[in-house]
């Protein structure tokens, strides 16, 4: 049920529905296929936020949405998208037919990425499927509040939660389907995924989509 969806590296997604293609957080993108009608950016940590990969996903049509406190960063890019749409924490917005919720994305402990600094993961429905793009975060309240089918969750630990609490956050929301991200490359190891799919309860699914 998920083979419209595709994790490249770290956060670096594509999710494709029909005409439509969101990208989340293109980076180190190897090909350009300049297909995207959505970027939706979660922060702007140089893994999430990359211009070289926003130019490789672009096509003059595409409209880039980012977090408010991101504006000024990127306009670095403007030249590249056909506009820059901004939203904040917890917040919905239709943008070019695309309906996008926001849910707040921090660390709880940590200080990499603060709740002040107002980041985002995403909600879409695409092909009647709620789907949740977790952002850099730990298992906040607010993520675990979330209603979703199909949950793309970060395991790598250091930066995020690790695959234990990924997987506790993911027996809370209960969603159809998780997807692990955010491990194997820059923080945490392949094995994490194998960690994390151990200790997920049925009958939720866990689908691996990096390519080791």
């Amino acid at each position: 049920m998920t083979e419209f969806i595709e994790v490249f590296k770290q956060n670096s997604i594509r999710i494709r529905d029909g005409e439509r293609v969101i990208y989340v957080d293109p980076f180190e993108m190897e090909e350009a296929p300049h297909d995207a009608t959505h970027i939706l950016i979660t922060h702007d940590h140089y893994d999430h936020f990359s211009p070289e990969s926003i130019e490789k996903a672009a096509r003059p049509e595409t409209v880039l949405v980012v977090p408010e406190r991101m504006r000024e960063k990127a306009a670095e890019v403007s030249h590249l998208v056909s506009r820059i749409e901004t939203v904040t924490p917890g917040s919905t917005a239709e943008v070019e037919g695309l309906d996008i919720g926001t849910v707040p994305a921090y660390n709880l402990l940590k200080p990499f990425h603060p709740k002040s600094a107002g980041w985002v993961g995403y909600l879409i429905t695409v092909k009647e499927k709620r789907i949740y793009i977790a952002g850099d975060t730990d298992a906040t309240k607010e993520a675990q509040a979330v209603k979703c089918d199909i949950a793309l969750i970060p395991i790598g630990g250091t930066y995020t939660m690790d695959a234990k609490k990924a997987a506790e956050l993911v027996n809370t929301i209960r969603p159809e389907v998780a997807i692990p991200v955010h491990y194997g490359g820059i923080v945490g190891s392949p094995k994490d995924g194998e960690v994390f799919a151990g200790l997920v309860k049925a009958p939720v699914k866990v689908e691996f989509k990096i390519p080791f």
